[in-house]
């Protein structure tokens, strides 16, 4: 797993616990105290109207026992009902089977009996529900009471439930809530009396005050709950703000971009819309900063953050992801509308600052809706925005090597090269290990007497997994990811044994010029490296030649001499390569002691023949010659081009004309036929000579190969 993604995993899992952390826990807790506190308060009130109605039922309790020992006693006498209907007590004397025997008021009792424990009284008792006013109720042998009705009964002055004031009393109203108590008698008779709980104004004030008291406490601590869930909310946003905020725009960062760009991008309600994920770098940053400061360069940064979100919606996104890359995800209707609203972006951020000409580069990478088969948008449920991103900036990258403005959209071709480089970077270690790569020869020949007088050593891969591989498809890869260095050793050390295998062989060896790249003279001990291939394989110093490009002589001028200087101790000879293709020095010439001077193929291109390019050939021929340098001329195809070089007195020729490169068992063969001899005399010198006409002739047919 790439570091790029953890940190993209670790961004989301971070957002994800800034938002649970502070507001859901608050949120839990504030919903969890209101139930709770609400459960308790009206649990409470229960509790205490029980408590008040048990407290009051024992005395009625007590009474109806009375009576029923009053009509025990009397059984029997005519005046014993007389006796209890004195009382104006309702009540019912049952049989033992259940059927009544004397009835005294309304009969409003239930029919069945149940076990009730009042909380003043330890024994447990039996008692009625009255069924025309359900106010009190017996559930699990406890007494209950419905506070729907009771509540009702004090609002309304329930007149079923009301009993005027009594007189003296002074109490005012009074509410009676009725329930039916059970004696068993001797004789198996049950005596049933109607026992009426009295509730006076105390009773309900005091019910009041205690439930307005708690509801004062749970509205207290609601609010402080409230408070605290809506502070955290604050905090919260605080959090994740600052979590999504750019260093040094002070806008959004690319975890902002990451987080929100995903969730926008796989919302059901925009799988209808064509987004573009843009890529757009500040190409002039670093120059700016060193001319200016950091501290201007991120004035300019937050200057050039504005304008771009000036150019989005609401809907949109735009932030910074890096250096002086800029993240957006933009809306479209089609393609073209997309490139020329990025070519207007840029046109105004490159006047951001008048005085200065900046180069704004832009990679798209498209992602239009889809649809099924019923014509309905495709929700985007698996999209990888930094993938995606990641597509925009290799279409950027390709604009990279130029210094002015442009768009490029990205397009499959750009993936399969991204692949290849994953898949050469994935075998170059093995490649080296199994000697899969290919030395290949370019003879060097004097164009005046057509001898071989030198070779330079180019590469080849010879994949057993992808084939033949030409140079231009992975020597680039090499030079970006630094294994370059490695192809460098591999070809001094192969050139070396090649040298020193066709010296014991006998033949006439010349020195083969190999290249090293600019990257590898950053090593101080170059040239050490240099000596210890060559000494190992044992091959004479003179025969292998250092070739450097000419863009190598712009970096650090002070090491390269030392190097070159190491190199010449040595005994190697050290050439340029590539002369007159770039921004060629003068100084460097001046300076650095090197011994050969190869002119680059491009001097004998297009108007060559036309005079202008003949006269520059020949002055620098001239200044070379002048510098005690041996010329080489890339490229040459022609045998006009051979003829006026041969006039000029170039040392060597490099070209389609002689030879292309070849494998080292060729070039091998090439020396065999010229210049393998038995005897050293002059007729056999002769013959050299006279074969090499021969072999220029044959191989002009081999151009362009």
């Amino acid at each position: 797993m790439s570091d790029r993604t953890l940190k993209k995993r670790n961004n989301k899992y971070r957002y994800k616990a800034i938002k649970k952390t502070n507001i859901v826990g608050p949120i839990i807790f504030f919903l969890l105290f209101v139930i709770i506190s609400a459960f308790l308060m009206i649990t409470c009130a229960g509790v205490l109207i029980v408590y008040i109605t048990s407290s009051k039922l024992e005395p009625e309790y007590k009474n109806i026992s009375y009576m029923a020992q009053l009509y025990e006693m009397n059984q029997g006498k005519d005046n014993c009902y007389e006796l209890l209907d004195a009382s104006k007590m309702e009540y019912i004397i049952r049989d033992k089977d259940g059927k009544d025997i004397h009835v005294t008021g309304n009969d409003t009792c239930a029919k069945e009996a149940e076990q009730l424990e009042l909380t003043s009284m330890g024994d447990s008792i039996m008692a009625y529900e009255d069924i025309e006013i359900r106010y009190l109720f017996i559930n699990d042998n406890n007494l209950g009471i419905d506070l729907g009705m009771f509540i009702k009964a004090i609002k309304d002055g329930d007149s079923e439930a009301v009993i005027e004031d009594l007189e003296g009393s002074g109490k005012g109203e009074l509410l009676g809530f009725p329930i039916w108590f059970s004696v068993p008698l001797d004789n198996n008779e049950e005596f049933i009396g109607k026992a009426i709980c009295m509730t006076d104004i105390n009773d309900v004030i005091l019910i009041l005050v205690l439930g307005g008291t708690l509801v004062v406490l749970l509205a207290v601590f609601s609010i402080v709950a409230l408070i605290n869930g809506i502070a955290n909310v604050i905090r919260q946003r605080k959090a994740v703000n600052i979590f999504f905020a750019d260093d040094k725009t002070t806008g959004r960062n690319w975890a902002y971009y990451m987080v929100y760009g995903e969730k926008m991008l796989k919302s059901w309600f925009n799988s209808k819309n064509n987004y573009a994920v843009v890529s757009l770098n500040f190409k002039n940053y670093r120059n700016y900063c060193l001319c200016h400061s950091a501290e201007e360069g991120e004035t300019i940064l937050q200057r050039i953050y504005t304008e771009l979100a000036k150019c989005i919606d609401r809907r949109e996104i735009c932030t910074r992801a890096s250096s002086s890359t800029f993240s957006l995800v933009l809306k479209y209707n089609n393609e073209e509308e997309v490139k020329k609203r990025i070519l207007n972006i840029i046109d105004l951020l490159e006047s951001v600052d008048p005085t200065h000409n900046f180069c704004f580069q832009a990679g798209i990478n498209f992602i239009p809706a889809k649809d099924d088969e019923n014509g309905k948008a495709i929700k985007r449920n698996i999209i990888d925005l930094e993938v995606e991103y990641n597509n925009a900036s290799t279409a950027r990258a390709t604009l990279e090597e130029t210094d002015e403005s442009g768009v490029m959209i990205f397009d499959s071709v750009f993936v399969d090269e991204m692949k290849w480089i994953d898949t050469v970077q994935a075998h170059q270690e093995a490649a080296v290990r199994n000697n899969e790569f290919v030395v290949f020869y370019q003879p060097k020949y004097d164009p005046s007497t057509r001898q071989l007088d030198g070779a330079e050593a180019l590469i080849r891969w010879n994949s057993p997994e992808f084939g033949f591989v030409p140079p231009g498809r992975f020597i680039p890869i090499f030079e970006k990811n630094g294994f370059i260095t490695q192809i460098d050793h591999y070809m001094i050390k192969h050139v070396a044994e090649d040298q020193k295998k066709w010296m014991d062989q006998g033949f006439r060896c010349v020195p083969v010029s190999v290249n090293v790249s600019r990257a590898h003279f950053a090593e101080s001990d170059l040239a050490e490296q240099i000596l210890s291939m060559v000494d190992t394989a044992g091959a004479p110093h003179n025969l292998i030649e250092i070739e450097l490009t000419e863009s190598a002589f712009f970096d650090d001028k002070n090491a390269m001499l030392g190097t070159i200087k190491k190199l010449k101790e040595y005994g190697f000879s050290v050439s340029m390569d590539d002369f007159g293709s770039g921004y060629s020095s003068l100084n460097s010439l001046k300076d650095m002691p090197l011994d050969v001077l190869k002119l680059d193929a491009e001097f004998f291109r297009g108007d060559f023949q036309e005079g202008r390019g003949k006269i520059v050939v020949s002055e620098a021929i001239k200044l070379g010659k002048s510098l005690n340098m041996k010329i080489v001329a890339e490229g040459i195809e022609e045998k006009s081009q051979v003829e006026f070089l041969a006039e000029e007195e170039c040392d060597m020729i490099q070209g389609y004309y002689f030879a292309k490169p070849m494998p080292g068992n060729e070039y091998e063969e090439r020396m065999r036929q010229i210049y393998k001899f038995v005897e050293e005399d002059e007729s056999k010198k002769e013959q050299v000579v006279e074969a090499e006409h021969e072999l220029a002739l044959r191989t002009q047919i081999l151009k362009k190969y």
